[in-house]
């Protein structure tokens, strides 16, 4: 499916530069502690940049209804709400905005779960 195969090229490409500003610029800049915290989205950004572009491939293989589609949009929702929140976290210092984390990480349990059952369902 062309649409997750863009979304997780931009994502990959976001991840990787998100990456690099931190390792560059954040480290001299913010708490050990916020670095840590920001290198562990841009770390589960780039994974699911790349959960993206595999879901891509399978949804491309098996029917348009297939469950696979819902794992590309739940790992979308998670990115956004794991490393999403986690980068305004280091960026504010408002830990606040740790009460959203485990949404996106439910996202992202919930998508690799989803891609399992398609695979499952899958018969070739």
């Amino acid at each position: 499916m062309r649409l997750f195969v863009m979304l997780g090229s931009l994502n990959a490409l976001l991840a990787v530069a998100l990456g690099a500003f931190g390792a560059h610029f954040l480290r001299a800049r913010i708490s050990p502690d916020l670095l840590a915290v920001y290198q562990t989205g841009a770390h589960y950004h780039l994974t699911h940049a790349l959960a993206l572009l595999f879901t891509a491939l399978f949804v491309e293989r098996t029917s348009s209804g297939s469950p696979a589609r819902w794992s590309g949009w739940l790992f979308t929702a998670g990115i956004v709400l794991f490393s999403g929140s986690l980068y305004l976290m280091a960026f504010t210092g408002a830990r606040i905005l740790g009460a959203v984390t485990p949404f996106g990480g439910v996202c992202f349990l919930t998508g690799w779960a989803t891609l399992f059952l398609a695979a499952l369902r899958h018969r070739p």
